[in-house]
């Protein structure tokens, strides 16, 4: 490996957990602003209602999704639309930790209702109230679009249990 492999990789490993982070701090920012939506049908029914209203789409899986064929089929769907209408796409894995990001209890503690589906999460603008602006949804997006520019369209990430 050469001297410029080794300083790059750090570079590259520095990027992408500032990135990871930013992307926590905007998940959190857009739930308490109610500008998250989360599910894969759910985030389905949004992009074909108010698709204009999107501004990230994260497409999260474990291992354990990865022969899940309808899921794949679904991301598979989910990942050209966003290509087709502009709408920045991260690929991430560690559903646990978005649990804990976005504070969602486990199933014990939740009274056996059914736990969230954390496969897609999107971002939108929610008309009703400010605009969301955060250096952290500016941080993710030119993460995205410096992928785009290296023609890796599906950036991903890998989210640390912490």
């Amino acid at each position: 490996m050469t001297l410029e492999e080794v300083v790059g990789c750090d570079i590259t490993d520095e990027k992408m957990d500032t990135v990871s982070q930013a992307l926590e701090e905007l998940l959190v920012a857009a739930q308490r602003q109610d500008c998250l939506t989360v599910g894969v049908y759910e985030s389905a029914k949004l992009m074909n209602v108010d698709p204009d209203s999107v501004v990230l789409c994260v497409l999260a899986t474990d291992e354990e999704d990865e022969d899940d064929i309808a899921l794949q089929i679904h991301f598979t769907l989910l990942q050209a639309f966003c290509c087709e209408n502009d709408i920045n796409i991260l690929r991430v894995s560690g559903l646990r930790r978005l649990a804990q990001v976005l504070d969602e209890p486990s199933t014990v503690e939740n009274n056996n209702n059914e736990p969230k589906d954390f496969h897609c999460i999107l971002v939108s603008q929610n008309p009703q109230c400010q605009p969301l602006k955060c250096p952290a949804l500016k941080e993710v997006g030119n993460y995205c679009d410096e992928s785009r520019c290296k023609n890796q369209w599906v950036p991903y990430l890998s989210l640390q249990e912490r």
